[in-house]
């Protein structure tokens, strides 16, 4: 249900006579279950809408005509509540957070509208078949489903619900009601990989091109798991071995549809595959492409500065994870080579925060970074300028995972010019030939 909270003047809910406080129930007489029904149905020329007077209790049916995609003029209010995780996945990050970070870390949404708005990944464990019917209804596409297996019997060991099971069957109802999907599994070694991955990349392969693409990802281990299901972090020899048999399988499919986490590059030693692989960068939230959809970035943007030169030699210290220190070191060496008065440095930080296996720069810490750049300056390094991440901190807000700002940070390292890049490659090559 949507309770009003306006009414625009001279509009089609005006000559209608709702009114602040009446409440939507209905369209077409399916239940109103939140505002993804209302901007499903405004684009509509025509619809009967049910509406409960706010002071009599009663409800009224009205029946709109107007043209398509025009506006009716409502705001509702926002109550809308985050439809949370049935499942105890064994390979949960949430439940390798450490106590007292911001309440919203420890919330594990699950909710499809989720997946559909802002690209969440979703079990589809917790929805039944009136709400798979709704999806297809609304068309609620492209949705980002965790699949992790097809194996019925796996999936239930994996997510340890009893429900699990049935994701094949769920997916088959989406792609015949038109529903684009992008799939991803987290691997856990020795149970989802090597043929039970094949199986999965081939069963969700036979609904190609609709499931659009599988994305392969690692578990992500923190030092938190005491009481946790033990999983192996992966090493050099694994991550060879899985990417050679993701090129094996999309081989035998013909597409590029196993899509490998470039942890797996990185820990394999390997040069990451050209942006073309990616598509349209579809999973780049999943760590899918992101390295190389920054090096190409980067590398066009250098090629507009090559020549430059600074009004003042700058020192400039780039903040990373321990995994993207090999990946950047010879951008980073082109851009002082090409940037005349340019010195960039760069700081791969260890993650003591959430432990040393985690070493991704999105996962870095406000505590973590402070500790590496008061020891780099202690032994001797000069810096101008500290370049961050955005992805470090809180979208929207300059807060890092630990809880700390970012005006903290300048407070604790008595250091003001800290910058911080929100444009990937483009972006950072755009901060080292600028002067703040």
């Amino acid at each position: 249900m949507l309770k009003i909270t306006k009414v625009q003047k001279k509009s089609i809910a005006k000559s209608l006579g709702l009114e602040v406080g009446d409440i939507v129930t209905a369209f077409d007489n399916y239940a109103c279950v939140d505002e993804l029904d209302y901007l499903y149905y405004v684009e509509k020329s025509s619809f009967v809408m049910t509406v409960k007077d706010f002071r009599t209790g009663e409800e009224k049916s009205l029946s709109v005509q107007k043209e398509e995609y025009e506006d009716l003029g409502l705001e509702f209010e926002k109550s809308q509540k985050i439809r949370t995780c049935h499942n105890r996945c064994v390979f949960c990050f949430v439940d390798q957070m450490p106590k007292n970070m911001r309440e919203s870390l420890y919330v594990k949404d699950d909710d499809y509208t989720m997946s559909f708005e802002c690209g969440n990944f979703v079990t589809l464990t917790n929805v039944s078949n009136e709400e798979l019917e709704r999806i297809v209804r609304l068309q609620l596409s492209p949705l980002y489903v965790s699949v992790h297996t097809t194996n019925p019997e796996l999936r239930v060991k994996l997510l340890r619900n009893r429900h699990a099971g049935k994701i094949l069957s769920q997916i088959d109802t989406l792609v015949k009601g038109g529903i684009e999907i992008h799939c991803q599994a987290v691997i856990v070694p020795n149970e989802n990989d090597g043929e039970e991955l094949r199986r999965t990349a081939k069963e969700l392969f036979a609904y190609y091109p609709n499931v659009c693409d599988l994305a392969c990802v690692p578990t992500g281990i923190t030092k938190y798991r005491e009481g946790l299901t033990k999983i192996p972090d992966i090493d050099k020899a694994y991550s060879e071995k899985m990417l050679d048999l993701i090129d094996e399988i999309n081989a035998e499919l013909g597409e590029n549809f196993l899509l490998p986490a470039d942890e797996y590059f990185v820990k394999a030693e390997r040069e990451m595959k050209e942006c073309a692989f990616y598509g349209s960068f579809e999973q780049l939230e999943n760590g899918i492409g992101m390295t190389s959809k920054f090096l190409d970035e980067a590398n066009e943007a250098l090629s507009w500065q090559r020549g430059k030169k600074l009004k003042k030699e700058k020192k400039s210290l780039i903040v990373c994870g321990v995994s993207a220190e090999k990946t950047l070191k010879k951008l980073i060496e082109r851009c002082n080579a090409e940037i005349e008065g340019l010195q960039a440095t760069l700081l791969p930080v260890k993650n003591e925060f959430f432990g040393e296996t985690v070493t991704c720069t999105g996962l870095l810490t406000g505590v973590d970074i402070v500790k590496a750049v008061e020891a780099y300056r202690a032994n001797g390094g000069e810096v101008d300028e500290i370049l961050l991440a955005g992805d470090t901190l809180k979208e929207g807000e300059d807060v890092f995972l630990c809880g700390m700002t970012l005006a903290e940070m300048k407070k604790k390292i008595n250091f003001a010019n800290i910058r911080v890049n929100r444009n990937n490659g483009y972006g950072l090559i755009t901060l080292l030939a600028t002067k703040k």
